[in-house]
Parts: C-alpha cells; sequence; structure tokens
C-alpha cells in the first residue's frame, strides 16, 4: 500500500507535456498564457507564436529586437515582450533593446526604451495592476512603467544587482521581488528604490535563478545555473531571508528557461535550446517542449 501511494504521487507529481514546438523554432525563451493560449517567444527568427491545438505566428519583431521574457496582461489584455540582441551568433550587437506590448492577435500596442544614452538589455517581464517591471541581465538594473507615468524608471538602484531576471509584485504592492543570477533573491522597496538582500534558509544567497512567479503567499522560480541540475523552487518570501523548498521533490528539468502561472496551472519552458547554442549547434531535431504542472490554490503540485 506503501509504495502504491508513492507511485501514485510521484505520477501525479510528474509534469506534462501540454506543447512541443515545431523544431525550426531553434531558441525559445519565453511562455505566457491568457488561460486558453499558450504564447512563446521564438528567439531567432524573431517571432511570438499563439498555441492552442497548433501553434501560429502572430507577430514577428523588427529587425535587431529579439523576443525574450513575455507575460499576459490580464488586466489590459496585452502581451508584454521584453526584447534584446542577445549575444548569440549571427545576432547583431546594440545598445538598447525595448519594452513591446501587442494585443493577443499580434497587433503593436506600445514600444519603450530606456532614457537616451542609456544602455538597455532588457530579458525579464513582469505584469501587475501596480505596472510592468522589465529587468536587465547585463546591469542588474529593473525598470518600471508605472500607472501615471508614460515613461520607463529603474525602480532599484545601479549597482545593487548585477544581472536582473525574474520579477514579482509583493501583494503589498509597494515591493518587488527580484531573481538575481548573481545576487539571488531580493526585495526591491519601489519607494526608495532600495534593495535588500534575502538569503536562503542555510544564509546563502540563491543565486542562479531565472523565471519568477508569485503562488498563492509563495515564489516559484527556476534554477539553471551552475553546475547543479535545474529545478523548481518554492520560495516563502519572509522580513530576513527566504525558505527554499523543492517546488516537486526530486524533479529535474531539462535546459529550462521561463515560467508562467494562471492560477491552476505552472507552465515551464522545458529544452529550450540554450545549451545547444552554446556547442555550436544552430539545428535541433526535437522542438523545445512547455509542461504544466497543475497546482492547488496553496501552491502545491496536484
Amino acid at each position: 500500500m506503501i509504495a502504491l501511494a508513492i507511485a501514485a504521487a510521484a505520477a501525479v507529481a510528474k509534469p506534462q507535456v501540454v506543447l512541443t514546438l515545431p523544431p525550426e523554432h531553434r531558441l525559445v525563451e519565453g511562455v505566457a498564457t491568457d488561460g486558453s493560449t499558450i504564447f512563446v517567444s521564438s528567439v531567432l527568427d524573431r517571432q511570438i507564436l499563439a498555441c492552442t491545438s497548433r501553434c501560429r505566428t502572430i507577430a514577428t519583431l523588427p529587425q535587431g529586437l529579439h523576443p525574450l521574457g513575455i507575460a499576459w496582461d490580464w488586466g489590459r489584455h496585452l502581451l508584454w515582450i521584453a526584447a534584446d540582441c542577445p549575444d548569440v551568433a549571427g545576432i547583431a550587437k546594440c545598445e538598447q533593446g525595448a519594452l513591446v506590448a501587442v494585443n493577443r492577435n499580434g497587433a503593436l500596442r506600445g514600444h519603450w526604451t530606456a532614457p537616451a544614452k542609456m544602455v538597455f538589455h532588457p530579458g525579464d517581464v513582469s505584469v501587475s495592476q501596480s505596472g510592468v517591471f522589465v529587468s536587465d541581465s547585463q546591469n542588474g538594473l529593473v525598470w518600471g512603467l508605472l500607472p501615471r507615468r508614460p515613461h520607463l524608471r529603474a525602480v532599484n538602484r545601479p549597482g545593487d544587482g548585477k544581472s536582473a531576471q525574474g520579477t514579482s509584485l509583493a501583494p503589498s504592492g509597494t515591493e518587488l521581488i527580484v531573481a538575481d543570477y548573481e545576487r539571488g533573491i531580493g526585495r526591491i522597496d519601489l519607494r526608495t528604490t532600495i534593495t535588500t538582500w534575502l538569503p536562503r534558509q542555510d544564509g546563502k544567497p540563491a543565486v542562479g535563478t531565472d523565471g519568477l512567479v508569485r503562488c498563492s503567499g509563495y515564489y516559484v522560480g527556476v534554477y539553471n545555473g551552475g553546475a547543479a541540475p535545474s529545478r523548481l523552487w518554492k520560495f516563502d518570501v519572509q522580513q530576513g531571508g527566504v525558505h527554499r523548498t523543492e517546488l516537486v521533490d526530486g524533479l529535474t528539468l531539462d535546459d529550462p528557461t521561463q515560467i508562467a502561472f494562471d492560477g491552476r496551472r505552472l507552465l515551464v519552458v522545458s529544452e529550450s535550446g540554450w545549451e545547444g547554442l552554446g556547442k555550436g549547434e544552430m539545428t535541433r531535431k526535437a522542438g523545445a517542449k512547455i509542461l504544466a504542472i497543475p497546482l492547488s490554490r496553496g501552491c502545491e503540485p496536484i
């Protein structure tokens, strides 16, 4: 009976492949959903895909802009895109990426850049009623497009972070949780722009975290940095630090990047293609996969 119970629990927790991208989309980074359609960013060909039973291209970004992190805006019914010129063979270097908004059919609804002469390399984006937040993976700055402010402004201080990745607004609405590859998990006070770095329970920084979403009273992040296997971590953010546990015990992932949560399930980009590019492989036989993990209201796998 015990063995059967363990096997049943493992079966429930195992992620399900809900989408396999065509292999011609060689590098996939971002995922988002409006509850029925799954949106995916295909980096090298500059495309945004909308997928139900099959995928179609709804937008192709201008030359020089490649879509990375994406986020669905439930209030405005827009898809927000962090677009840049990543350091990949065949992509020309640039000084400025952009924050782009399109509707669910791919029509352009907005385009923002950082102030003139500022280096701006956005890689991830999150959305809430209090604003849109886009992070720079090269200098650690996080930019906000805030209510009644038509332009992007930095919400943290230069030098506080080093490689900002996923962000998520805290329930208070006055703090932003940020995952920084090199500094760990931080709490940005949106009123003062001060960042407080939050060590995990063993006192070490939670470095190597990429995508980040809020789930109930917790945050879920993708660990894909360093030599350890890639995992999904659940963070309980407390005043003096974070308590980190595995979202699914023992689950490891193959080349994951971004995640999205629609209130029912966590979507994860797997086999994204970044590891292959690092080995000089520009073609692939099988496409990236989108995995789904059903979650309860308490952010527990079901």
